[in-house]
């Protein structure tokens, strides 16, 4: 792992017009390259937050194609970075339903990984009513991805109140978690939880949230993040488009790993 460097996380407010919302992507991870990030992640559902849930099922595209896919790739290639492109609707096989999926790519633009969300959202109360197991295929493996910086496990949005899921990867250095929390349910939850991830796997969290109030009246609750391995926050972007930036540093990871070396002590696997 290398010792130091920076990293970002994308926040946005992702409307009904999925070229909009591409443009805007391409515009925040160019300006987090421009300030020096190696490693960009873009929220979930970044290329659109539909008027319908079936709107992003008509969006869907077949693995490693697509005008998604491929803008992801050129901006990784384009700036040299590694990129979580938050998530894109992919081809599930089945009637109706897509995966959400997370594309991790590297500085070539080649796809280095895949993480279809596990954990579906399906949440009423307080005036609101979500159910993702409606349009969405869950996906069933854990994935991890190693880069010549460090290693990265994927989770997304819901993953988060999961810490088994977690657990099942570690150890890895960074967690990345592209999200499009509620505004009820992330006022209430978001930041805890991230820490206490943070902290249980001693690992850096990355958080990209959408903040904001959307076109198809939905809100977000935003606070993207990132979180070192003692549960600090060391940046945060509470609500509208931005970009935040933090270190990573290497030499932090192992010095809480060495004084409190509570991965070692599991007795639980």
């Amino acid at each position: 792992m290398k010792s130091k460097f920076l990293v970002a996380a994308v926040q946005m407010v992702s409307g009904t017009d999925w070229h909009r919302n591409l443009r805007d992507a391409e515009r925040l991870v160019a300006e987090a390259a421009g300030r020096g990030a190696s490693l960009v992640v873009l929220p979930e559902y970044f290329c659109l937050m539909g008027a319908r849930d079936q709107d992003k099922v008509a969006l869907a595209e077949v693995p490693g194609e697509g005008v998604l896919q491929q803008a992801l790739a050129d901006m990784a290639r384009c700036h040299k970075i590694w990129l979580v492109g938050g998530t894109v609707p992919l081809a599930s096989g089945e009637a109706g339903k897509v995966y959400n999926t997370s594309w991790v790519f590297d500085p070539a633009g080649m796809a280095a990984a895949r993480y279809d969300k596990i954990h579906l959202f399906d949440f009423t109360g307080q005036g609101e009513s979500y159910c993702e197991s409606n349009t969405i295929r869950p996906g069933s493996l854990p994935v991890k991805c190693r880069t010549e910086f460090c290693e990265l496990a994927l989770g997304i949005c819901y993953d988060l109140r999961f810490p088994e899921l977690f657990r099942q990867l570690a150890p890895f250095d960074v967690l990345v978690l592209p999200a499009a929390f509620t505004a009820v349910t992330g006022q209430a939850h978001w930041e805890v939880l991230l820490r206490a991830r943070a902290i249980e796997n001693q690992c850096y969290v990355i958080a990209s949230a959408q903040g904001g109030q959307h076109e198809n009246g939905r809100a977000t609750h935003g606070h993207s993040m990132i979180i070192d391995p003692w549960g600090r926050i060391l940046t945060e972007l509470p609500q509208g488009e931005g970009v935040v930036l933090a270190e990573i540093d290497a030499n932090m990871i192992q010095s809480v790993r060495s004084r409190l070396p509570a991965l070692a002590h599991r007795v639980l696997k």
